[in-house]
């Protein structure tokens, strides 16, 4: 059976023994953490939530994600050039 999650403002679909890679969440590895925010369950489907129900998962790691590169450059004779990158922050759990 599968369940469609919301976390982070992007909904997951998950199976039991899947591996989910969300946003950053306030916890540490190893820890226990629920998602309560379950949009659909099998063929029940929630409006705006399923009543009752929740998903459960172990946080395994915080992984950092690959940098992105962000190059600005001005056309014509007074250009100018910035260069600006981040690694967002997430955490892997099963």
């Amino acid at each position: 059976m599968f369940a469609v999650l919301k976390t982070g403002g992007k909904q997951y679909r998950v199976q039991q023994g899947d591996v989910l890679r969300v946003e950053k969440l306030s916890c540490e590895a190893g820890e226990t953490i629920q998602f309560n925010e379950v949009l659909v369950v099998g063929d029940q489907i929630g409006a705006p939530f399923v009543a009752g129900a929740a998903v459960q998962a172990t946080v395994i790691d915080q992984i950092k994600g690959e940098k992105v590169i962000h190059f600005v450059r001005r056309r014509r004779k007074h250009s100018s050039k910035r260069t600006k990158g981040h690694a967002s922050n997430s955490r892997s759990s099963a």
